[in-house]
């Protein structure tokens, strides 16, 4: 088989080039603001009190640490924050790849979200579930395994039938292919690979009806791509669309405690600062 014939095979089973994406989400909005890395209600009220400062709205924030570094008091917070401003609060499964006692994720970013193991597999169960009894309806998932058990759980009702199952940018998702395979598994929130060109988004849309998650900013251990001027194609070829907010030259400050605070809260400010940018960019190409 040669190339052309690859690419007819992959027309044939409806992966095509993509075009302007007309999808929203249910409130119409082509695209919403998502500021990652919220890690407590220290670092959420900061970044809420920002939001109002600078009259821009957030949409959604997410959680980096997991669950387990968080006490029932504090997600409980997090939640009563987010009902008060209508934020989706994303919280991310845990434990990880990374974290473990393993080699392979100390040099290699992609297994770093990984459960190692059934007993992993089991304790990322029980953040979700702990999560979901304290009133959490919306899971950062960062292994393939966990994701298509917990899509599983939700179909057999012993999970929310509206809980967020959102993929994490540690499972790479490059390509339109793999998009489906994770929606088709339970995926109701899509974090595409870093570095993709808009087409390659628009490829993706095209076989997808979740949200995508898109990094505008990048941390550096993602690639660390500035990709503001990027955003009114993006929306274009990606809507519905979550513009997600890192920042490059920032520490890697996973798990966060109170050692960490000031730093958390000084970053969360800052990535709101950063959206205020994208959204001023937005505005101007609906004024021209």
């Amino acid at each position: 088989m040669n190339l052309r014939e690859a690419r007819a095979l992959l027309a044939d089973r409806g992966f095509r080039p993509g075009d302007d994406s007309a999808k929203t989400f249910p409130d119409g909005s082509p695209y919403k603001v998502e500021i990652p890395s919220c890690e407590g209600p220290r670092v959420m009220t900061a970044v809420l009190e920002e939001a109002k400062t600078r009259g821009i709205t957030i949409d959604r924030v997410s959680q980096g640490s997991g669950v387990m570094m968080l006490t029932d008091a504090e997600i409980e917070e997090m939640l009563s924050l987010g009902a008060s401003a209508g934020v989706e609060v994303c919280l991310f499964l845990g434990p990880r790849g990374a974290w473990d006692i393993g080699g392979q994720a100390k040099v290699s970013h992609a297994v770093g979200g990984v459960a190692r193991g059934n007993d992993q597999v089991a304790a990322s169960l029980c953040d979700a579930f702990r999560a979901v009894e304290l009133g959490v309806r919306s899971l950062l998932v960062g292994d393939l395994g966990v994701l298509e058990l917990l899509g599983a759980l939700k179909v057999d009702g012993s999970l929310p039938s509206d809980l967020v199952l959102k993929t994490s940018v540690l499972m790479p998702l490059p390509n339109a292919p793999t998009a489906q395979l994770y929606e088709r598994l339970g995926a109701t929130s899509l974090n595409v690979s870093t570095d993709l060109p808009v087409p390659v988004l628009a490829e993706i849309r095209s076989v997808t009806t979740v949200p995508i998650d898109m990094y505008i900013e990048v941390p550096d251990d993602q690639g660390g791509h500035v990709r503001f001027y990027d955003v009114p194609d993006i929306v274009r070829a990606a809507a519905p669309v979550y513009l997600k907010m890192g920042l490059r030259n920032a520490p890697n400050i996973y798990p966060v405690g109170a050692h960490l605070a000031g730093t958390a809260e000084a970053l969360g400010r800052e990535r709101v600062r950063r959206a205020e940018l994208i959204l001023r960019l937005l505005a101007e190409q609906d004024e021209g």
